[in-house]
């Protein structure tokens, strides 16, 4: 009798181990959606990088400073992409109304359209679900986290340095390529109009164009060349990105006008390489885009673990000019040490400061 009831201990504890080890082996994860614009924006797949590489740090245990380590929870990325154009606005809205459904823990994403996902988002206030833009805003509904490049900054910079290319009493013949549907565009040509009129610059807005990637880009260039062909009739481009703007500067190189002065934003290394050429374009705002994209997820960890965010995160621009060029690491690389600007501003030193806002 006294052996039976010591094998039925043995078993009970036996049975105790293996459900042990059987939580041990499969932990709970994150779910986190991950909602991507564009796979043909080249800045955008430097920011998808940034994100992803954050969250396989996060999950392997090595962490970012400042960033408590996970424990027995990792992250589980569900990622998809909207495209460009009204298709893939009308498919972001689909996509994130189904991670709702589903309950995820948290989504992450990069609105394809200010107003579009407003809906959704309250939809996932509703259910408790939050939700942490990067690059672009959502309006309406209420974000946990807002993670963007400081895009005003980004545009004024560009205008600043316009102007001080240009005798103040001079007129400058401006066409503009922007892109209305977003904030960070909206806030670029802010910005840029602003530093011509605090710096005392006169200008003509002789057009505008939209352009947001190549494909409009090329077409938005075709239509400057064409309504004014004749040289000395534009002074200044500005374009508001360079996937829409190094259509615009390529082909104003083909076509010979380098009488154009271009300013855009962004960093793409084709557009660099025409500054250090000093052909067309003259000045590039430009994004640490692998910053914003791990900013974004560790703010997504952060409030997954329970810890208070700033509700808005502005990681600053770097004004690359034929001068800065060799300050700029690239979009993987770190933000550089503060410097003095080459030219005339209002504000003579360039921060590296990440801003962080709380309304």
């Amino acid at each position: 009798m006294r052996a039976n009831l010591y094998h039925l201990y043995f078993l009970l504890i036996l049975c105790g181990m293996l459900m042990s080890v059987k939580v041990m082996a499969v932990p709970p994860v994150y779910q986190v959606g991950v909602l991507y614009w564009s796979m043909d924006i080249p800045c955008q797949l430097v920011m998808r990088q940034g994100l992803e590489d954050t969250a396989e740090l996060l999950n392997n245990g090595s962490g970012h400073t400042g960033m408590k380590r996970f424990t027995d929870r990792k992250i589980e990325l569900l990622p998809y992409v909207a495209g460009n154009g009204e298709s893939g606005i009308e498919r972001q809205i689909v996509q994130m109304e189904n991670l709702v459904k589903q309950g995820v823990d948290l989504i992450i994403v990069q609105p394809t359209d200010n107003a579009a996902l407003s809906q959704a988002l309250i939809h996932a206030n509703e259910k408790n679900i939050p939700v942490v833009a990067y690059d672009q805003y959502i309006s309406g509904g209420k974000l946990h986290s807002f993670i963007t490049s400081d895009n005003y900054q980004a545009g004024y910079l560009d205008g600043e340095y316009i102007a001080s290319l240009f005798p103040d009493n001079m007129a400058i013949k401006l066409v503009m390529v922007d892109y209305p549907h977003v904030s960070s565009t909206v806030l670029r040509v802010d910005g840029f109009i602003d530093a011509l009129t605090n710096q005392q610059q006169s200008f003509d807005v002789l057009a505008t164009y939209n352009a947001v990637e190549k494909d409009s880009g090329a077409r938005a260039a075709r239509q400057i060349l064409k309504d004014f062909p004749e040289p000395g009739s534009i002074d200044v481009v500005f374009t508001v990105n360079d996937g829409g703007g190094i259509p615009v500067m390529q082909a104003l190189a083909k076509a010979g006008r380098n009488e154009i002065k271009l300013a855009t934003v962004d960093g793409d290394p084709q557009s660099l390489s025409f500054i250090k050429k000093q052909k067309i374009t003259v000045i590039d705002s430009a994004q640490f885009c692998h910053a914003m994209g791990a900013e974004a997820m560790l703010s997504a960890a952060s409030i997954l673990e329970g810890h208070s965010i700033a509700e808005q995160k502005l990681i600053p621009v770097f004004p690359v000019t034929f001068e800065t060029y060799p300050l700029y690491p690239g979009w993987t690389g770190d933000i550089p040490e503060s410097f003095n600007k080459p030219w005339s501003s209002e504000t003579p030193q360039w921060s590296n400061t990440i801003k962080q806002v709380n309304h």
